[in-house]
């Protein structure tokens, strides 16, 4: 990346999604999922890719870094776990996870903000594919958590996507002052 100029301003591709205020269950939490992910991302609206990965706190967290934490979450929740896909075929997970602790708050491969945007919107993609096929009262095993059925574990991406978004509302106005409502 070139440091001499910054980056271009970053505009989410998704559109901002109003969830169902009646709904089954199942279009509910889908609503609810996308209308998540479609907030984090806002979050990095008009920022360029520089101020993404500054940090503001003590600790690895960026907005940046949140965005490949939630890739990363999408990937161990609903590839690994729902659909057991790591165990079958050896598919690596991103960042290096979980051998590599914090990968991907580290940002020090190189990361491109703009590829991954895009590995984040495959990766929520996919996650809706896989969810497609799955019945919410289907049980998964989880190395931790033990047997949970389907509905848990999107209930779980829905609290893990209220409390990064939550850490993204901080950031950005540790940032440059935008807060969000």
């Amino acid at each position: 990346m070139d440091t001499d100029s910054p980056s271009p301003a970053f505009t989410s591709p998704l559109k901002p999604i109003r969830p169902p205020k009646i709904a089954p269950e199942r279009e509910a939490l889908a609503g609810w999922l996308d209308y998540h992910r479609a907030e984090l991302l806002s979050k990095l609206n008009g920022l360029t890719a520089e101020q993404a990965a500054q940090r503001v706190v003590p600790s690895l967290t960026t907005l940046h870094g949140l965005l490949r934490h939630m890739t990363k979450v999408e990937f161990a929740w609903f590839v690994a776990v729902i659909e057991h896909r790591i165990d079958q075929t050896g598919e690596v997970a991103p960042f290096g996870w979980p051998e590599r602790k914090d990968g991907d708050f580290l940002l020090d491969d190189d990361a491109d903000l703009a590829q991954d945007v895009e590995r984040y919107l495959a990766a929520c993609e996919r996650s809706r594919e896989i969810f497609a096929e799955v019945a919410l009262d289907e049980v998964r095993a989880h190395r931790r958590f033990g047997d949970l059925d389907v509905r848990w574990i999107m209930i779980h991406m829905l609290r893990e996507y209220a409390q990064h978004s939550g850490h993204a509302d901080i950031l950005r106005e540790l940032i440059d002052g935008t807060t969000h409502s």
